[in-house]
């Protein structure tokens, strides 16, 4: 009998390729931001801080990135997804450490299955978001 699972997670390379595409998209759209890639475990596996991008940033793409792979979902969703829960819900959730409910944060959704996530800040709410979406299409992903 066995007690584990197989959970795809995101590899190396295509961490890689999507944060090089995010920053890339950043630069052609001049802003400047921190683009942070997780695992299925939400662990860190691809980080890159462009220069000048805002210092509490960091932090805040990393927890984007971890929302994200946590719940399957697009940061940017939560709004509306949080209407539907109870006060007590939505008063204690976005009180949880490492919660975003703003955009810039996707899964990365690979044949149904949630291998990591891709984080960004330092940009606008949507540019963070349009960055984070070409981190994904470069993977030939898109938007869960």
């Amino acid at each position: 009998m066995t007690h584990s699972v197989n959970t795809p997670v995101i590899d190396w390379p295509a961490a890689q390729t999507a944060v090089a595409a995010a920053v890339q998209a950043a630069q052609a759209m001049g802003a400047r931001v921190n683009v942070a890639l997780v695992d299925a475990g939400g662990v860190l596996a691809g980080f890159l801080r462009m220069p000048g991008a805002p210092l509490h940033s960091i932090d805040i793409a990393i927890d984007k990135a971890y929302t994200a792979v946590s719940f399957g979902l697009p940061t940017a969703r939560w709004t509306e997804v949080l209407q539907s829960h109870s006060a007590a819900v939505r008063d204690g959730l976005v009180q949880r450490p490492r919660f975003v409910a703003f955009g810039g944060g996707l899964p990365i959704v690979e044949d149904g299955r949630c291998i990591g996530a891709i984080g960004v800040s330092g940009g606008s709410e949507q540019q963070d978001e349009e960055i984070a979406h070409a981190g994904l299409v470069a993977l030939g992903l898109h938007t869960a």
